[in-house]
């Protein structure tokens, strides 16, 4: 893939069909996505105007700018009953020249599909590989001071840009430390994620209970926020990754 960048922005073509709906209804149909790296965590898709489907668009006159991509023009899309307001944003004189005659859809305010499986939270990126290998290495956790989980079966999660993860089985873990709360997020590559108070802290521990189908391998299973914990591996306590997450 060719990947031209400007400033923070890099843009490469995507390979995957992309369907884009709201309110049940189709506004985006393409074969020739743009990925585009606004940020350098995740990309977001651009799709070539022509694949918009035509009178979905209704220009709000209100206008986004932004230092590397140029003025942005905003407009808002119905979609059956449905209606989201400004979620569409046009660079038509954009000083990257692949982002002209593309719109940028507000991930968060449509359902997504690649090929013909839904996506969440926003594209995947075909640089990032997720590895889960069951393992015999001997995993503690600890919370401030109390051994919160204790185990010699952990599957490891190998995640492309992002520190090992310790996926635990639930009867090596102390679940009557765990008070599940509300908080749900969502990986594009491992799914819903459920969350944990561990030992009276906020938010320590999450789990997954019916990943996608690539990451089967961790359903059900504990994983602990390592920035904020200290993990011990086959007796070694290891050091608290520096992440956004900490």
């Amino acid at each position: 893939m060719s990947t031209p960048v400007r400033g923070r922005v890099r843009v490469a073509q995507g390979a995957k069909r992309v369907r884009v709906f709201l309110g049940g209804q189709l506004v985006a149909d393409t074969v020739h996505p743009l990925l585009v790296w606004e940020a350098p965590y995740y990309p977001t898709y651009y799709i070539p105007r022509a694949d918009v489907v035509s009178g979905v668009l209704a220009p709000s006159g209100r206008t986004s700018h932004s230092p590397s991509r140029g003025e942005g023009v905003l407009s808002t899309i119905k979609g059956g009953a449905a209606e989201a307001v400004d979620a569409a944003l046009e660079y038509p004189d954009s000083p990257i020249e692949q982002l002209r005659d593309h719109v940028r859809f507000e991930f968060g305010a449509f359902d997504w599909f690649e090929e013909d499986e839904q996506i969440f939270t926003h594209p995947r990126d075909p640089g990032v590989r997720v590895d889960i290998l069951p393992s015999s290495r001997h995993v503690r956790i600890e919370v401030g001071g109390v051994t919160v989980a204790d185990s010699v079966r952990p599957h490891l999660l190998f995640e492309t840009g992002l520190p090992v993860r310790y996926y635990l089985p639930r009867v090596d873990v102390r679940m009557d430390l765990l008070e599940k709360i509300g908080t749900v997020t969502h990986c594009p590559y491992k799914g819903a994620a459920e969350h944990f108070d561990v030992a009276g802290h906020e938010d320590l521990a999450w789990s997954y209970p019916t990943p996608l189908p690539e990451s089967t391998r961790v359903a059900g299973l504990i994983a602990f926020l390592d920035e904020k914990v200290d993990v011990y591996v086959d007796g070694v306590l290891q050091e608290r990754p520096k992440t956004k997450f900490a």
